[in-house]
């Protein structure tokens, strides 16, 4: 059992894998204990920004915004371009942003560690995933070995959708209590649209687990 003085934070987004991590953050740290890093990279809307502000003011938990958009200057990619094309290209979506997770988890470890925090959340997952190399284990793992190095400090990355489809993730949200909340209020969509876009590579995925889902508990998307 997780002791009363333990605090964890989550990298955080305002979408469906964040959002889940977060609930499971608050079950295990209890809400006061837990706070959420959300980051402005330059993505093509703002609605991911709204919707992760939005919950964090819900669930009273403290975010802090972190600006890393400066990485627009020395790469592109069609999360970070109003008018590029979603696409594949190869075996990796041109929306992957090459170094971005890396990033998320140095300036969330900076932060932490300013805040006596060890514990780490995000949502990455190389199960139903993008093909992004940066979602797999063996990143996290290695990233987790560095940044102890780097800082003298004993972070606990936590990757708790590393292994699970999006349906296990819905019913991991479920499990949770959690899972209207995240249907209503989370933001997944490449395109920003609200409700989603039902077309994306990001709200097929999202839509296809859900389904499942539903249909293994005998109901249906409505």
């Amino acid at each position: 059992m997780t002791s009363q003085t333990s605090k964890a934070v989550v990298i955080f987004s305002g979408g469906q894998d964040s959002t889940t991590c977060l609930f499971q953050a608050i079950a295990e740290f209890g809400q006061e204990n837990v706070e959420v890093v959300t980051f402005q990279y330059g993505q093509r809307h703002s609605i991911e920004l709204e919707k992760a502000a939005w919950i964090a003011n819900d669930l009273g938990v403290k975010q802090t915004l972190i600006d890393t958009s400066v990485i627009k200057a020395i790469t592109t990619n069609a999360l970070m371009s109003d008018n590029a094309e979603i696409k594949q290209e190869g075996s990796t979506p041109n929306t992957f942003v090459d170094g971005r997770n890396a990033l998320f988890l140095l300036y969330t470890a900076i932060y932490a560690k300013g805040q006596g925090i060890k514990t780490i959340f995000t949502g990455v997952c190389e199960t139903d995933f993008s093909g992004y190399p940066d979602c797999r284990d063996v990143f996290v793992k290695s990233m987790n070995v560095t940044l102890n190095l780097a800082m003298d400090y004993n972070f606990n990355i936590r990757t708790p959708l590393m292994y699970l489809t999006k349906k296990e993730t819905w019913a991991l949200a479920d499990k949770l209590g959690a899972f209207d909340y995240i249907r209503e209020h989370t933001h997944t969509c490449y395109l920003g649209v609200e409700g989603g876009c039902h077309t994306c590579p990001s709200c097929v995925l999202r839509e296809k687990g859900l389904n499942e889902y539903l249909a293994e508990r005998g109901q249906t998307n409505v």
